[in-house]
C-alpha cells in the first residue's frame, strides 16, 4: 500500500508539471509576474449561471502555469446577477466614461516585471473597472514593463483593447495577447488546456 501511495503522488506531480512546464517564470528568467484580471460570475452568455467567471478560469490557469500572483479587479458595487441587466449597466458606464471604484487597492506595480491583464470583452472594449485599475497608477508606472493581455469574448475577440492598453500604459511592451470564447474557457476541456499552454509557451515564460 505504501508503494502505491508513493506512485500515486508521483503521478499527480507529473501531471502538474505537464501543464505548468518543466520550469516557470522567476526573477532570473521572466521577472516577477502579476496576473491582474476582471471577471464576473453569475449569469454569463452561453454558459448560464456560473460560480467563476470565464476570465477567472483563465487567470487561475495562468497563475498555475507561471507561478505568478493573482489580483482580482473587483468593483465596490457588484454588477447585477442577470446577464442582460449587466450589459445595460456596462453600456451606460462605457457611454459615461465611468471609472467604478475598486473593492481592493491595486498592488504596488513597481514590484512586477510582467503583468498578465485579463478581462471580458464588453461592448468591444475592456470593462471600465479595468480602466480604473490601470489609471490608478501614476503616469509612466508601466514604463519598461511587459503587459500580456488575455480576453474572453462571445466572438468579438480582443477588438481594439490591445491598442488601448498601449495608450494607457506608455513605455510598456504589450504583446502576446490571447483571446478565447467565454464558453470554451468555462468548459476548460483538454483542447482548451492545450491552447492555453501553447499561448503561454509562446510568451517565453513557460517551457
Amino acid at each position: 500500500m505504501k508503494e502505491w501511495s508513493v506512485l500515486l503522488l508521483s503521478l499527480t506531480a507529473a501531471a502538474f508539471v505537464l501543464f505548468a512546464g518543466a520550469g516557470t517564470a522567476s526573477a532570473a528568467d521572466g521577472g516577477k509576474i502579476l496576473i491582474a484580471y476582471f471577471s464576473r460570475a453569475d449569469e454569463n452568455y452561453q454558459v448560464g449561471y456560473v460560480e467563476k467567471g470565464n476570465t477567472q478560469v483563465l487567470a487561475e490557469a495562468v497563475a498555475e502555469a507561471t507561478g505568478g500572483e493573482l489580483f482580482r479587479i473587483e468593483t465596490e458595487r457588484p454588477y447585477p446577477k442577470e446577464y442582460r441587466e449587466t450589459t445595460e449597466v456596462a453600456k451606460r458606464e462605457q457611454n459615461e466614461g465611468a471609472r467604478p471604484k475598486l473593492k481592493s487597492t491595486p498592488p504596488d506595480i513597481g514590484f512586477y516585471d510582467v503583468i498578465f491583464l485579463g478581462y471580458p470583452n464588453w461592448w468591444g472594449d475592456m470593462p471600465m473597472a479595468v480602466y480604473t485599475f490601470l489609471e490608478s497608477y501614476g503616469s509612466g508606472a508601466f514604463a519598461g514593463k511587459r503587459i500580456i493581455p488575455f480576453c474572453t469574448a462571445a466572438g468579438s475577440g480582443l477588438s481594439g483593447t490591445v491598442g488601448t492598453i498601449g495608450k494607457l500604459c506608455p513605455g510598456a511592451t504589450v504583446n502576446n495577447a490571447f483571446t478565447m470564447l467565454g464558453a470554451e474557457a468555462q468548459e476548460f476541456s483538454d483542447g482548451t488546456r492545450a491552447k492555453v499552454r501553447e499561448w503561454l509557451v509562446g510568451t517565453g515564460l513557460v517551457k
